[in-house]
């Protein structure tokens, strides 16, 4: 027989599990947290801001505690001096590689795909603020967010195949098609090139267009509005985005029925009701 689990978990124990992260003192970018907005700054600005071995590997275990995070609803992503980021660190990353063996290679390339796996499993909504230079491991980091908002003077460049190597790098044949569809995907991969600001939001890459000297500060209006949303139900809006895409249409009527139910269970559903009934606006608190 089954033990009830109300009498095998320590409620105590869950909530120790939960953590804050406003005060986290990164190594290898910018981090700063205030009202539930995170901001990841890419800063090397002298370089574009591109990453290193040591980078990567701080990004992606941030992004797989993000899971755990209280105080965190949205991540803002960007890159100072004017550009998001040139890809990996031609002199730190790609000189080394040539000199490795096939299973040293493997272990580099598995690390950085799990930095998409990352940025995709967590619940909070990651905004992509993109002036500049977004190009390699840059264009797949803008990829693997939720949402996008750049400049006319973005370059955005999935460039492997410029460098020797196919465009199925960190997930891009599987995750760009499916915001730009195979054909433009397809075109963009091939190339290499750069693709400006304008032509990307037409695309449906960009979601949103802004301006170099607005950027930031839209940027997080648009975090800040979604962080006054029902952050829990926001999460489960992003896990279904991310696994719908292996679910038939069944499947996926069906998955969204049990994860409604679950989020009809939270207070924040209770809120928003009370609220409608006083004609107010509901307060959301997460839970």
């Amino acid at each position: 027989m089954n033990t009830p689990v109300s009498a095998s978990i320590d409620p105590a124990l869950l909530a120790g599990n939960r953590m804050t992260l406003a005060s986290y003192q990164a190594r290898h970018f910018r981090w700063e947290c205030a009202d539930g907005v995170a901001t990841i700054t890419l800063n090397r600005p002298e370089r574009k801001n591109p990453l290193t071995f040591d980078s990567y590997a701080e990004l992606r275990d941030l992004f797989g505690q993000l899971k755990y995070a209280s105080d965190v609803k949205v991540v803002v992503v960007n890159g100072a001096g004017g550009n998001f980021c040139s890809g990996g660190d031609v002199h730190e990353i790609i000189g080394p590689l040539v000199q490795l063996a096939a299973p040293e290679l493997l272990m580099f390339t598995r690390m950085t795909g799990d930095l998409v796996k990352a940025m995709r499993a967590c619940p909070q909504p990651i905004i992509a603020a993109i002036d500049g230079i977004c190009a390699g491991a840059g264009a797949i980091a803008a990829m693997a967010s939720d949402l996008r908002l750049g400049t006319a003077r973005s370059k955005i460049a999935f460039l492997f195949n410029r460098v020797g190597l196919a465009g199925c790098d960190m997930g891009a044949c599987a995750i760009l098609p499916r915001i730009i569809g195979q054909g433009r995907a397809s075109d963009w991969l091939f190339s290499g090139r750069a693709v400006g600001g304008e032509e990307a939001e037409r695309a449906g890459f960009l979601n949103r267009l802004s301006t170099p000297e607005t950027l930031q500060a839209d940027a997080h209006a648009w975090a800040s509005d979604i962080a006054t949303g029902p952050a829990f139900a926001n999460g489960i809006t992003k896990t279904m985005l991310h696994q719908e895409w292996n679910m038939s249409i069944d499947q996926a009527i069906e998955a969204e029925a049990q994860a409604q139910t679950i989020c009809m269970l939270t207070q924040d559903f209770r809120r928003a009701y009370h609220a409608f009934v006083a004609k107010q606006k509901p307060v959301f608190q997460g839970n």
